[in-house]
């Protein structure tokens, strides 16, 4: 069979098919699995997007992936405004904890203002700075 096969870099359709299969199997295994996307933007006078948000509620967390705030934006408090939203919906979806991650050369402290442990640190990752994991339990 493996002769059969060939291996190729899919499409964002095909990316989206195997992420599809992967939660169907584990829900399987975890009858109350829930899967939800959380995308939040804050746009400005102009429409246009100057920071955002994208996470994933699993079982009984969410896990943020993205929150990002344009250069000009930075120090209003939008990335604030953000992760309480963010914190909002979990605790709405009852979710026991939130977790992120972020590096050395982004926000590591900021997180931290808001409750958020580092649960793991990756040195070197990308090379010369470091990779940060944090948890916060609800």
């Amino acid at each position: 069979m493996a002769d059969a096969l060939k291996l190729i870099r899919g499409t964002g359709d095909e990316a989206l098919r195997v992420r599809n299969k992967l939660i169907e199997f584990n829900s399987r295994h975890v009858p109350n699995g829930t899967y939800e996307e959380l995308n939040l933007v804050l746009k400005n006078d102009n429409d246009e997007v100057v920071a955002g948000l994208n996470g994933v509620m699993r079982w009984n967390w969410l896990d943020i992936e993205i929150l990002w705030v344009s250069d000009d934006a930075r120090g209003q408090g939008l990335g604030r405004t953000l992760l309480e939203e963010a914190e909002r919906f979990a605790r709405v979806k009852e979710c026991t904890f939130i977790k992120l991650n972020t590096f050395s050369f982004q926000a590591p402290e900021f997180y931290k203002k808001f409750g958020y442990e580092v649960i793991a640190i990756i040195d070197n990752a990308p090379t010369g700075y470091k990779h940060y994991f944090y948890k916060k339990d609800l």
